[in-house]
């Protein structure tokens, strides 16, 4: 019968609620704990630390025992022992068998709109600071078509940590670094770009979709209402108006101001008013103005720099939160039985 029918669908339906209800308190319940656990250790993710002298010796070796006849393989771990003996000896002269080469230290920073890994680039430069030394070095391979003024302003000053501290800061751009990518790149002691990478856009821009006609097209009053003259200059609903758009388009030129001056006084020397026009340039002709210093990728600095420095890949990585962890698990569990359960109500036929 179709009430048989509609008492059963019924029951289904306060069961897939009651299974809903319980997987929805036991996340609740595992995030609670979770939080209550990162409270405890004072612990919100931790730092990896890579040794990347180990990783190109490694590459290095791979072909060599591939590509090399056994003699040539010889001679050269013959060669090699006698440089890690002139190393060893070399470090007892400067200073004992505990004194270390010169460190340098890789960062990645890859942008968005929202400079999102600003928080982990403070992590590690705090890190980095803890135990660097005055001939150490930082390296920032930076990848970012810029975006909010107010973000990316602090991701340049978490960099000027570094350069406050003494420390070299090496930036170098493989792919984009314009506008705020820019803003972070000039902090650099030194700026490489690969040819072909994108620089500069140093600029300013707003655009703000307005839908008022439609509205009045349609009868729609909207009201705005504000304490003080410029609380609100341009607006996507109501009638912009010429005394807004020109105090909208002064805050656009003071805030490109600033970010010209930013840039001159981390790059000594640069044609500013030539540069600072919104354009951008890629990596070769940014060399010939004077955006960056040199044109090289950041695998060929690496590899010219790992006979005489030590080079360390800090990263630090997030933990994942159990309820993150285990949400997915639990969502595809729940849709399994949730199909089982329609599966089962659609087998009665109607009577």
């Amino acid at each position: 019968m179709i009430i048989d029918l509609i008492s059963e669908y019924g029951m289904f339906l306060a069961k897939v609620a009651t299974l809903v209800v319980a997987i929805l308190f036991v996340i609740g319940g595992i995030a609670t704990a979770a939080a209550r656990n990162r409270q405890r250790s004072g612990r919100d993710g931790e730092l990896r630390v890579k040794y990347l002298n180990e990783e190109f010796d490694d590459l290095r070796e791979s072909i060599i025992d591939e590509v090399w006849p056994e003699q040539r393989r010889k001679a050269e771990a013959k060669k090699k022992r006698k440089e890690e003996k002139a190393r060893a000896k070399q470090r007892k002269k400067a200073g004992g068998e505990d004194k270390a080469p010169p460190r340098l230290f890789v960062l990645d920073f890859n942008g968005d709109l929202q400079a999102s890994d600003v928080e982990t680039l403070r992590r590690e430069i705090s890190a980095i600071l803890e135990v660097a030394e005055a001939d150490d070095e930082v390296l920032l391979r930076l990848e970012s078509p810029g975006g909010l003024v107010h973000s990316y302003g602090l991701a340049a000053s978490q960099l000027k940590r570094l350069r406050g501290r003494g420390l070299k800061l090496t930036v170098a751009v493989d792919q984009v670094a314009a506008s705020g990518g820019y803003m972070m790149a000039c902090i650099g002691d030194r700026i490489l770009s690969a040819p072909f990478a994108v620089i500069g856009s140093i600029g300013v821009v707003a655009q703000i979709p307005n839908v008022h006609r439609l509205l009045k097209k349609h009868d729609v009053d909207v009201e705005l209402m504000t304490a003080g003259e410029y609380k609100r200059t341009l607006t996507m609903l109501g009638e912009n108006t010429d005394k807004a758009r020109a105090k909208f388009q002064e805050e656009l030129e003071e805030t490109h101001q600033l970010f010209k001056s930013f840039v001159r006084e981390h790059r000594r020397g640069l044609d500013i008013d030539a540069v600072a026009t919104g354009e951008h340039w890629f990596g070769s002709r940014a060399k010939e103005l004077g955006l960056v210093d040199d044109i090289m990728t950041s695998d060929e600095y690496l590899q010219g720099r790992k006979a005489q420095v030590d080079i360390y890949q800090i990263t630090w990585e997030e933990k994942r939160k159990l309820a993150d962890r285990l949400s997915l698990s639990l969502a595809a569990a729940a849709q399994r039985v949730v199909d089982r359960f329609w599966q089962r109500g659609s087998q009665r036929p109607f009577q």
